[in-house]
């Protein structure tokens, strides 16, 4: 992106704007035997086979459990003003419940050390899809014991870390936890559940409201949210099916998380397959929405494409590929011709961005705390080893693009007007372990060798670094 490109949009951040990079435990860390971590749901799913695309292992990741120094470093040479991390609950608390690892909160303790030192603010996710094996095992979401021994750990956490942590948050994406381990068997757990995975729903919620009163019930002095993925949906045409079965899938993809964090209820019910939503309400007890609906000092949108649906099945549609839960479905993802797509198929659709903060404020108005996005990026197509950095002009774009739609669609004539944009994470630091894709899809700033582990640093880094320094000479002037 040209230095006058940079230049201008730093002109349009706010001079309280929050710039900030994004990873999680499970896809970075590595060291899953190691200092008394315990497994995890996921390290068990990764064992499956044909769970993970070419049969990858997490086991190492990038290792950055071993090279914490070199990564902070890589941090502070950025220039972020905050580093999104998550806590591996097994890491801290092996079974879920009992006993302390006492050397895995002192590798959290010394990240955020080292953190505040290089002059960036942690902002800390408790719960980025690691599941403790024991408590998976015992029913993992779909029990409201977990919800209940989450609380324990939020608490722990606030109390050990709280005098240096500046923005929780509670969990991260319930909705994919939902619809790719528990509906559909894509991510751990691994279960095909369909609608009956839907108590995994009201579950997540209950543990953040507990966990919410848990933070601050502990002394933390930091601000607390929730990050939910998000997307504008739309039906394929305009035949009544398609708006029908778009409405099924806004209800859960998008309100059945929102509503009852920032209304304090559920969604009205969309009429077709109403009959289907039975498991939700049946783990609902009294008082529960009253615990999920606390007071949040922000909340957290992870965006990457909208989505468009179709009533039927599709089984010739490529972004079901091989997926057959997916073609079991009443409805099917439709492709959005119109958009060039990134490495993992995904529409390149900037402009939408805004489109779904202007849904945000149109749902909750009021209600809706001040918003950062907490992972906005892409994957695209990158050699496996770098001699130098790489050229990822199209990471650049997607970034520069989506960032600047976000910008204008909350200024006073924008869609958005009324949203109190606060931040924007890039999704990710490093390449990694991206879950079901393995080592398959690169997101980073930064280029991993996964034979060698080096670190090269991409243009999309230097193109971060530059706006972070043309803000900060704009502020300055």
């Amino acid at each position: 992106m040209p230095r006058l490109a940079v230049d201008r949009l730093a002109a349009m951040l706010p001079a309280d704007f929050t710039l900030g990079v994004a990873t999680a435990a499970f896809q970075i860390e590595g060291a899953v035997d190691d200092d008394g971590r315990g497994p995890s749901g996921w390290d068990v799913f990764a064992e499956l086979d044909g769970a993970i695309e070419d049969g990858a292992s997490p086991a190492i990741a990038v290792d950055h459990y071993h090279r914490l120094e070199e990564d902070v470093a890589l941090l502070g040479d950025l220039g972020v003003d905050s580093y999104r991390l998550s806590i591996s609950w097994p890491r801290v608390q092996p079974e879920g419940r009992g006993p302390w690892n006492e050397k895995g909160w002192a590798f959290y303790d010394r990240l955020i050390d080292l953190l505040l030192h290089a002059g960036v603010s942690p902002m800390v996710t408790l719960y980025h899809w690691d599941t403790p094996l024991a408590l998976e095992r015992d029913g993992g979401w779909l029990s409201r014991a977990t919800s209940e021994r989450f609380a324990d750990y939020a608490a722990e956490a606030g109390r050990r870390l709280g005098d240096r942590v500046p923005h929780w948050i509670t969990l991260n994406e319930p909705v994919t936890v939902t619809l790719n381990g528990y509906a559909l068997g894509l991510h751990a757990p691994g279960r095909k559940l369909f609608y009956r995975a839907l108590p995994a729903v009201h579950h997540q919620l209950l543990a953040h409201g507990l966990a919410t009163q848990a933070l601050r019930g502990s002394g933390a002095r930091g601000q607390v949210g929730i990050t939910n993925l998000h997307a504008p949906v739309y039906p394929k045409s305009s035949r009544l099916l398609d708006k029908l079965h778009a409405r099924v899938f806004d209800t859960l993809f998008n309100g059945i998380y929102a509503d009852p964090v920032l209304l304090g209820r559920y969604p009205k019910l969309p009429w077709l397959g109403r009959g289907n939503f039975q498991p939700l309400r049946a783990v609902i007890r009294k008082g529960d929405l009253e615990v999920i609906h606390q007071p949040l000092d922000f909340y957290g949108l992870n965006y990457y494409y909208p989505v468009r649906i179709g009533a039927g099945t599709d089984p010739e549609n490529e972004l079901a590929g091989e997926i057959e839960a997916l073609k079991e479905l009443p409805f099917h993802l439709a492709e959005f011709p119109e958009f060039p797509r990134t490495g993992f198929g995904w529409p390149i659709a900037p402009g939408h961005i805004g489109v779904q903060l202007a849904e945000l404020h149109r749902r909750y108005g009021d209600a809706l705390p001040p918003i950062f996005v907490t992972e906005n990026g892409a994957s695209f197509p990158e050699p496996s080893s770098a001699d130098e950095p790489i050229d990822d002009q199209e990471r650049i774009d997607y970034l520069a693009s989506h960032l600047e739609s976000a910008l204008l669609s909350v200024r006073p004539d924008g869609p958005a007007s009324g949203v109190r944009l606060a931040g924007w994470f890039v999704w990710t630091l490093l390449d990694n372990f991206e879950w079901a894709a393995g080592y398959s899809q690169r997101f980073g700033l930064v280029h991993v060798d996964f034979d060698t582990l080096e670190r090269t640093p991409k243009a999309s880094f230097e193109w971060l670094r530059s706006l972070n320094q043309a803000r900060r000479r704009q502020s300055a002037a």
